[in-house]
């Protein structure tokens, strides 16, 4: 059921080509992880992993399923915002989907392509559910980078990181980007653009207008991502003091969220690797084993694979819900 089910979902867009990059970023995520146990000590990593027991295996896991519950309906929130009405049962089915589909496809933003196109599947309004789902992905990354810069007011000084700097940067270029698209979409003139790509530019334009006609939407959906990326933060420390780790939790609010940043760049499948080599670099200055971390971070994939699975047997499991299609507006130039 689960095989029918997924069956070309991923690999049907793109063909042969985008089965290859999907293999070269697999054998990316595999020679970095062959790398960090051929550099770290083999039997501490292991026996670090193997000393976390089940029940704390299974809270974790819980956790970690409950977090997407709550982000299945931030993202709802931001859909019925810019004019896209699902159901409660429709965002979890589709973001379990895009849940499973990140174990299969390079960092999380497949899995998001994937969650939306369940959406437009039965709803259409393609503008609108990608402008939505975009404003998702934007509020979790801005919420990564508020957590780590407020940590990084806790944690102590290092030659080797320059917190300010890096943050600073990053956020930098994140608000351009995003104020760059809002210009875009809002100031291009249409009048002599193709038919069908003027269309497209109206109706995200339309979208855009709903989206920023609800602010409190807006700001509410920014606050769930800040307590959900908190909460799978502290999910982590509790991996990490059940595998000993010596390090101080404003440590883990400022280094775990820059790695899963890191980890967003789709060069490996799913950030496997990356984000393992991200959150070691990032917390050896402060004096912590880099072997500890690796096996902490390799934990978190644990928890990733069983909820995904998780997830995608839910979402295959769970009944199609057909609704007639939304009406939409006329647009006019």
């Amino acid at each position: 059921m689960i095989r029918a089910f997924y069956s070309g979902l991923i690999l049907q867009s793109g063909g042969i080509s985008k089965r290859n990059r999907i293999i070269v970023r697999a054998i990316i995520s595999a020679a970095i992880l062959a790398i960090l146990l051929w550099w770290l000590p083999t039997e501490s990593l292991l026996a670090a992993i193997i000393s976390i027991p089940l029940p704390v295996w299974l809270f974790v896991v819980a956790g970690f399923l409950v977090g997407h519950i709550v982000s299945a309906y931030k993202w709802r929130l931001l859909l019925g915002a810019v004019g896209v009405r699902i159901s409660g049962r429709e965002a979890i089915r589709a973001h379990a989907a895009g849940l499973f589909a990140n174990l299969c496809l390079p960092s999380v933003v497949g899995g998001d392509v994937v969650r939306a196109g369940f959406v437009v599947r039965d709803h259409k309004r393609v503008e609108n559910v990608a402008l939505g789902s975009l404003a998702d992905r934007i509020n979790d990354t801005f919420a990564l980078v508020l957590i780590a810069a407020a940590a990084s007011m806790l944690v102590p000084a290092t030659a080797g990181i320059d917190t300010a700097y890096i943050l600073s940067r990053l956020a930098l270029v994140l608000s351009g980007g995003v104020i760059a698209a809002l210009v875009v979409i809002r100031l291009l003139p249409v009048a002599h653009l193709p038919q069908k790509l003027a269309k497209i530019i109206l109706r995200f334009r339309e979208a855009l207008d709903s989206l920023m006609s609800a602010p409190g939407i807006a700001l509410l959906a920014f606050l769930m991502s800040v307590v959900i990326q908190g909460g799978f933060i502290l999910l982590n420390i509790m991996l990490a003091k059940q595998i000993g780790i010596p390090a101080a939790a404003s440590l883990w609010f400022f280094a775990w969220p820059l790695a899963k940043l890191v980890a967003l760049a789709p060069i490996s499948l799913g950030g496997i690797g990356v984000r393992e080599a991200a959150i070691a670099g990032l917390m050896s200055p402060f004096g912590i084993a880099p072997a500890l971390v690796v096996a902490q971070s390799l934990s978190w994939e644990v928890v990733l694979i069983i909820s995904g699975l998780l997830a995608g047997t839910l979402a295959a499991s769970m009944p199609r819900c057909l609704k007639p299609e939304e009406p939409r507006e006329v647009l006019h130039d």
